[in-house]
């Protein structure tokens, strides 16, 4: 197997690392199959870190006029296969080649079989898109929790089986997007049915996806889990005696998941004063009085449900887990009165609470920033990190406007993102500057799903991998902060990405031993799974082909890459797994290996690392 590689190896040289593995003297047939690897695997991952920029793209046009009617009609986009290939900034509507489909397929969900490919092909984008979005309803977090004995499974083994496994991947993407902008992490939560809360609080998200901002906005905000980890659960009036309304929603509710800290034009580029300075978008005055909004709420737990819940083997009851169902509940007598004044809007003294929320969410809502804010971050999480202004612009004018006069349409949104030239088009496969870096928690379930991952218990004991040196180094809704895993505008320093006055954002998560524990993480997984195995990947198609190399990397290029490893790469990784020679009569466990190896030296390459 691949040598572990040691953190203090990695030797990081401006934006390029390099790592060296150790060589072993093993010379079965299982070890050696992998030991011309070693030194491939350790440096290709490393090598991507150089790669990754983001978007520039040329892009122009108007904005996505059309995009109503459940994305259906869309002018510019066609309805079917083929339609509309001329019409512009929407000509790109069909899948021409399978590279060009599984492309899509990984930017709109976590991975592409051929099965999908073909589909895909055959319906054109949107068709395909809408259709997604409208499938069936699959089991949710809540539920499968629930349909657990009591304390035996968490969230981390709920949530990454959402990802790994239901049926509805699209929907799961871009709430697991959703998740980076309204961040609740499981780290920080309190209360005796933490994962129910955080099973739930996906669950918003993933409903999110097809409904409308305005009240994805509303369900966040009065959202338990949300309550707790932003202090809005009990959050109460002034008393006179010096304790005021707590201020940390009402700011990163602006901040973070509506408006932003400066001005935007509708591009999404930053409007600055006289002085050339960013205008800001609020003052300390505005979350202060903003702050009064979000007073009055507390835990909807009603009568019959307070210690209705005995542990089995005894031990004290406590409340049932219904409340973590349910938005948080009005309670007048803790609601502040005081007028309100923000962002230019007046709530009146006196207001009861909930119209005093609905005031202040339409304001958030209405805010010009928002879709410029929004579509921008959306796109960096599944396109680009360096989405052009143009790209930014249409997408926030879909998010205005979605064609029937919707304002905060997110199946329009996502749509639009995915649908614009500047993610279609061939442009961005060799622009420098064009992609992003695929977080780690991504690249775990893209394996997953690529290579037939099951929990044979359904237990799904994945658990919080967030340590770099020895996880994964990211975990879905383990945020370290509510300022996500990675800031939008980060900039590794001392880089060509600085130089080029870019960003690169999954970057924050790089350093030499995530880079190592990422591949001594994955060589162990990719043969062992999870929980004793019972968590384990079946690599059926790879099994199909294990004998043929060339075939074994041809697979994996497409359906992990979408075909963009270089030539170069595919004849060095093709020339590695050759040896030793393998024949239908070698050990399982020699061609397990090799479709680990092929695997392991795919996701370790940089074209794999830098999704364009």
């Amino acid at each position: 197997m691949v040598e572990p590689i040691e953190a203090g190896c990695a030797i990081v040289a401006d934006d390029l690392a390099y790592v060296d593995a150790p060589a072993t003297t093993d010379t079965t047939e299982t070890e050696a199959s992998s030991r011309p690897l070693k030194a491939l695997a350790t440096f290709s991952i490393a090598a991507a870190l150089a790669a990754c920029g983001g978007g520039g793209g040329s892009g122009g046009g108007g904005a996505g006029a059309g995009f109503g009617a459940g994305i259906g009609g869309l002018p510019g986009a066609g309805s079917g296969p083929g339609a509309g290939s001329d019409a512009g900034p929407y000509r790109y509507t069909q899948a021409k080649t399978d590279e060009e489909a599984a492309r899509f397929l990984l930017q709109a969900q976590f991975s592409a079989s051929e099965p999908e490919i073909a589909d895909l092909r055959n319906k054109g984008y949107l068709p395909w898109l809408s259709e997604q979005f409208g499938a069936p309803r699959t089991q949710s977090a809540w539920e499968w929790i629930d349909s657990k004995p009591w304390n035996t499974v968490e969230i981390d083994a709920a949530v990454w089986r959402q990802l790994m496994v239901s049926a509805d991947p699209v929907r799961k993407r871009m709430a697991l997007a959703l998740s980076e902008i309204f961040v609740v992490s499981a780290n920080e939560i309190g209360s005796s049915w933490p994962h129910a809360m955080m099973a739930q609080y996906f669950d918003t998200l993933v409903a999110g996806v097809t409904g409308n901002f305005r009240t994805l906005l509303e369900d966040i905000t009065l959202n338990p889990a949300m309550g707790f980890y932003l202090n809005t659960r009990d959050n109460r009036k002034e008393d006179g005696r010096g304790r005021q309304p707590d201020e940390n929603y009402a700011r990163e509710v602006m901040q973070l998941m509506t408006i932003g800290l400066s001005q935007l034009n509708a591009d999404g580029t930053v409007k600055t004063g006289t002085d050339g300075q960013p205008l800001d978008t609020y003052t300390q005055d505005d979350v202060t009085n903003l702050a009064r909004v979000f007073t009055g709420y507390v835990l909807d737990i009603r009568t019959g449900e307070r210690e209705g819940f005995k542990p089995p083997g005894g031990g004290g009851a406590f409340d049932t887990k219904d409340w973590t169902t349910r938005p948080m509940a009005y309670l007048a007598a803790n609601h502040s009165m005081l007028e309100a004044r923000f962002l230019g809007i007046t709530v009146p003294g006196g207001t009861p609470g909930p119209a005093a929320l609905k005031i202040a969410l339409d304001a958030l809502f209405n805010h010009p920033n928002v879709g410029p804010f929004i579509g921008k971050q959306l796109i960096q999480r599944l396109v680009t990190s360096n989405p052009s202004p143009a790209y930014v612009k249409r997408v926030a004018d879909v998010f205005g406007n979605n064609g029937a006069g919707v304002r905060g349409d997110m199946k329009s949104v996502f749509a639009a993102i995915l649908l614009d030239d500047e993610a279609r088009g061939p442009g961005g496969l060799s622009d420098p500057n064009f992609g992003r870096l695929r977080e780690p928690m991504l690249r775990l379930v893209q394996w997953g799903r690529t290579c037939g991952i099951a929990s044979a218990t359904d237990a799904w004991k994945i658990d919080n991998l967030s340590d770099a040196s020895f996880n994964l180094g990211q975990s879905p809704l383990r945020s370290p902060s509510v300022f996500n895993f990675f800031r939008p505008g980060y900039v590794p320093p001392s880089t060509a990405i600085a130089s080029n006055k870019l960003v690169a954002p999954e970057f924050q998560l790089v350093n030499e031993s995530s880079v190592g524990g990422y591949l001594n993480f994955m060589q162990n997984r990719l043969s062992n799974g999870f929980d004793n195995k019972d968590v384990m990947a079946s690599y059926a198609a790879e099994k199909a082909l294990v004998l043929d190399p060339a075939a074994l990397v041809r697979r994996l290029n497409l359906v992990l890459t979408g075909n963009q490893l270089q030539p170069a790469t595919v004849n060095l990784i093709t020339t590695a797994l050759a040896t030793p020679n393998l024949t239908a009569a070698s050990s399982d466990g020699a061609k397990l290996n090799r479709i680990c190896a092929a695997v392991l030296l795919v996701m370790g390459s940089p074209e794999y690392l830098v999704q364009k």
